[in-house]
This record gives structure tokens, sequence and C-alpha cells, in this order.
């Protein structure tokens, strides 16, 4: 494990706060769809993602989702970060979006090594900044871009996350994620097949050129 999370961490952290971190984390693996963190969970520890990515969800009154932003190698999540320190219940959904691995901490380190480390705390601060320069795209992309800009940008980070040109998604898993229907997601994606953008197959998404 240790390997492993120099390998994430290692230009991040000193070595001493790396070995308490193998000292005291729990290494977990999850496959793709593991539900990681539920709304309305207490949350007991941060994750440290090591490798695969995960991705972070809201939800509203009605039980519609949106995407807010992915987590991955080397990153981890500030709401998880706020739970944590507050004591309060989770405000979001994280689910595996590829196999994943990754370091729970628990609370207690947390504090403790923001007092003794400077890498952590900067880390800490890091991640808040980064996390909210991402809501703030997400919430851009909601009040600026049309739907078709937005499920272009969509299938685009979803194969950068995979790592590959096809997209293993349904028209109503896209819609969840993006709080459309599945009429309108449809729609639009045989509007990308017509202009050569993507391909449409029974069970994945094909990029060509977007």
């Amino acid at each position: 494990m240790i390997q492993e999370l120099k390998r994430g961490y290692g230009q991040v952290f000193e070595d001493a706060l790396i070995n308490e971190i193998v000292q005291v984390g729990t290494f977990k693996e999850v496959p793709e769809g593991f539900k990681l963190m539920d709304i309305g969970d207490y949350v007991r520890g941060m994750p440290l993602l090591i490798s695969g990515a995960i991705k972070v969800l809201r939800e509203d009154d009605d039980g519609n989702e949106l995407l807010l932003y992915y987590l991955e190698e080397g990153d981890t999540c500030s709401m998880t970060l706020s739970c944590c320190m507050g004591d309060a219940q989770s405000e979001i959904r994280a689910v595996a979006e590829t196999d994943a691995k990754l370091i729970m901490v628990p609370i207690h380190k947390m504090e403790e090594w923001t007092g003794r480390y400077k890498s952590w705390r900067n880390f800490v601060f890091q991640s808040y900044h980064d996390r909210l320069n991402e809501l703030l795209n997400t919430l851009d992309s909601i009040a600026f871009d049309k739907m078709d800009m937005r499920l272009v940008g969509y299938l685009k980070e979803k194969a950068r996350i995979a790592q590959e040109d096809s997209i293993r998604s349904t028209h109503q898993e896209i819609a969840y994620d993006l709080n459309s229907s599945r009429v309108v997601i449809s729609r639009l994606l045989k509007k990308l097949e017509d202009m050569g953008k993507i391909e449409l197959h029974r069970n994945h998404i094909k990029i060509l050129e977007l």
C-alpha cells in the first residue's frame, strides 16, 4: 500500500506523514458503480484516492441527481472534509465511476495533521480551492450553456476519465447525471450521431470527434 500511496501523493506529503497514513488508514478496493457515500450518511473518514475515479453528485427534493465533479488519483473531496470536521451528515453521493483504490483516513487524525504537517494543511486548502473551481464550472455550465454543449462536455470528460473512446452509460444514466430527461438526451445524442461526432450502439457510445 505504501508504494501506491507514494505514487499518488509522494510529491505532496513528506515520508513521515505517508508512514502515518499507512499506519492508521484503511485501504479499500471498490468496483465500478460502488456507492462509497450517500446523502444523509455521517462521515467518519476522509478518502485519499490512489487510483480510479469517483463521481460526486447532489440530489434535489424530487430525487433528481446532478453530477458535480469527478475525483481522480491524488484528489480528495472537500465536501467530505467539511462533514468530517463538523461531524455533519453528508450532502453528496459518491459513486465509483471506475474500479478504484483509496485509503480512508480517520477523522481524529485530520485535525492533528493540520497542526503537525504543513504539507497536509496545504493539501486540504488546495483541495477546497480545486473543488470550488469545479463547482463554479458546473454552475456556469448550468447557467450559461445549452444542454447540447453540456452533453458534449460530459461525454468528453467521461471518455477522459475512462481513458477510452467508448462510454458505457445508458441514455437514462446520462440524463440523471445532467439533471435532464432521457428523451432530451436521446434526441441530442442522435443529433451528434447525425453530425458524425459519435456512434450510438446498443451498450455503448463511441466517440468519434467531439
